[in-house]
């Protein structure tokens, strides 16, 4: 076998280790598909009323959803940077050291495993959407185009949390650390365009890089303007992705030499 093939045989066989994991305790993985349904009901039906008359009247929940699916992206990094951390401050990695095992299957299991537990949990989220109401006139490739950019968002957020996983001296510090980033759709349009902001925080909530996301989600699933947000989308998802996936590379060759 080749050097790749080894490379690729380890990284499935860390993956189901992964995958395990989360069926044996799914408590986390529950928690954070729960989180994301609680806000979208929460204001959907507590707020939706107003707010939606603050947008010109429509429906909210078509409104909102994108964001909100967002947010159940955003979420999956928890899981990541836990995981990561776990194996690292209980020393099992130690042992995979020891092992002949690809360097690289140990980030890549993590990664894979907890772009797929997120993405089921995005589809149980779009699917509480539909139940409360949601309605999108979105053609097939429409459809396509939107699941690829939350695929893409979500790997992107993914390598990030692995990277503070690495670096995080606890669970409970790796779990708090990516907090920020379950939020910042708020300060975006996930919840109320940007308009109705304060200037600071209409000018941060229009280029922060989850606002585009949303607009492009928006777009595709609803039918409104996109504009050169789907182009400022895969940008940012581009640049988060080789952000996180080389500092946490990095961090976990450096952890090797020590």
């Amino acid at each position: 076998m080749s050097t790749m093939s080894y490379a690729v045989s380890d990284s499935l066989t860390m993956l189901r280790r992964n995958l395990k994991h989360a069926v044996r305790y799914p408590s986390m993985t529950f928690a954070v598909v729960m989180m994301p349904v609680m806000m979208l009901l929460l204001f959907n039906y507590a707020y939706g009323g107003a707010l939606g008359e603050g947008i010109g009247g429509g429906k909210y929940i078509d409104y909102v959803t994108p964001g909100i699916v967002l947010m159940a992206a955003t979420s999956g990094a928890l899981v990541t940077a836990v995981g990561v951390c776990v194996d690292m401050t209980e020393g099992i990695v130690n042992r995979f050291r020891t092992m002949a095992i690809s360097r690289s299957a140990f980030l890549t299991g993590h990664v894979v495993g907890s772009l797929i537990q997120t993405v089921i949990g995005l589809v149980l989220v779009i699917g509480a959407a539909f139940a409360t109401g949601f309605r999108p006139d979105a053609t097939p490739v429409e459809w396509l185009a939107a699941i690829g950019l939350l695929v893409f968002v979500t790997l992107a957020l993914t390598w990030l949390a692995a990277g503070i996983g690495l670096v995080a001296k606890t669970p409970e510090s790796a779990s708090n650390i990516p907090m920020p980033l379950q939020f910042l759709p708020f300060i975006g349009s996930a919840i109320v365009p940007p308009d109705s902001m304060p200037t600071a925080l209409r000018w941060f909530a229009e280029y922060q890089p989850f606002t585009p996301i949303i607009e492009t989600l928006r777009g595709l699933l609803m039918g409104t303007p996109i504009g050169t947000s789907a182009l400022s989308a895969l940008a940012w998802c581009l640049a988060l992705t080789l952000t996180g996936y080389l500092w946490a590379r990095t961090v976990f060759h450096r952890t090797a030499r020590r």
